[in-house]
């Protein structure tokens, strides 16, 4: 699609929700959008030819945005704004290289992941995806006393490895449950910690004394990996492990042996590597793992907010005004 003289080239990179797309269309004056019209992921060849001349471009999670497609795009690029909090998809030394301008979600996602987080918690530690399948196929039969038992989190220490927005926004939502203690682990004491009573801890205090472990913290060279197999053997046999973070935190294989083993109790997962997780991944044979979709930000109100703010950062990073909101490179 040949740009009209004046109006700088969008490309988008999937079907985005509405809120996005108005905001879009009374800015007509401004750009003209391209856009790969589909609600699954465009395809590289695509992405490569659909961000040719581009001066600003909106991506997903799921875009691998590299050196390779911004030589693609060439110099007149700009903006790049993508519909996520998580930007470890984007090449930043390179944007940052060539003077691109990057947008991000932060904020809009916390209290939707935080819920999605708690929720996949209470899941796996109360067994609810064993309960919903006894039912249907027969098993469930007459009371027995320890028939699908699982932990509770009254009485019980919680750890949380990255205390940032959405980790603070678990602890407060975990409070209520009467839990006794909240211990959280990261580079740096927070202040904010005290919100929740949370006690700074080493990780490997965390590791050992938690009932539940929750890792909400961002994927950086150093916590890649992180949760491996001497990870997990420091752990409580009735411990709980709960990643609604990023996939590659975690080493899955090392996760299935200490789950298969029984050196913890059970895990739920909302984030995996690779994602989708293929269907016959050896964490999908265990009863003691739940596995999500990455579905941590998924409520309607949240990703039209999502939708509408990646949109304000994409005009704004055109246009060389403020972004609402602006990653700093």
């Amino acid at each position: 699609m040949k740009a009209v003289r004046g109006l700088m080239k969008v490309f988008i990179t999937r079907r985005i929700p509405q809120e996005g797309t108005e905001i879009l269309s009374g800015a007509t004056g401004v750009c003209e959008v391209s856009q790969w019209d589909s609600d699954e992921p465009v395809p590289r060849a695509e992405l490569l030819k659909g961000v040719h001349g581009a001066h600003g471009l909106l991506c997903l999670l799921s875009d691998k945005i590299d050196a390779e497609v911004l030589d693609a795009a060439g110099p007149n690029l700009k903006v790049i704004s993508t519909m996520s909090v998580g930007f470890d998809h984007l090449a930043l030394d390179e944007i940052k290289k060539r003077g691109i301008r990057v947008g991000y979600t932060p904020d809009v996602l916390t209290d939707a992941t935080a819920e999605l987080t708690v929720a996949l918690l209470l899941a796996t530690a109360r067994r609810l995806p064993e309960g919903v399948e006894e039912v249907k196929n027969g098993g469930w039969s007459s009371w027995k006393p320890l028939w699908l038992c699982g932990y509770g989190l009254s009485g019980s220490t919680v750890g949380v490895i990255g205390l940032g927005r959405i980790g603070m926004a678990i602890a407060q939502r975990l409070l209520p449950f009467g839990i006794k203690r909240l211990l959280y682990a990261g580079r740096t004491a927070k202040a904010h910690a005290a919100e929740v009573n949370g006690e700074f801890v080493p990780l490997d205090t965390l590791v050992s004394e938690s009932d539940f472990v929750v890792v909400s913290c961002s994927l950086t060279p150093e916590t890649q990996g992180l949760c491996d197999k001497a990870f997990f053997s420091k752990m409580k046999k009735t411990a709980v492990f709960i990643n609604s973070s990023r996939g590659a935190v975690v080493n899955q294989e090392d996760l299935y042996e200490a789950l298969k083993s029984g050196q913890i109790a059970a895990a739920g997962l909302d984030v995996t590597t690779p994602e989708p997780l293929p269907t016959n991944h050896p964490l999908l044979t265990l009863k003691n793992c739940v596995v999500l979709p990455h579905i941590g930000s998924a409520t309607y109100s949240t990703r039209g907010v999502m939708s509408a703010l990646t949109v304000q950062n994409l005009l704004g990073g055109l246009q060389g005004l403020d972004m609402p909101s602006e990653l700093r490179l």
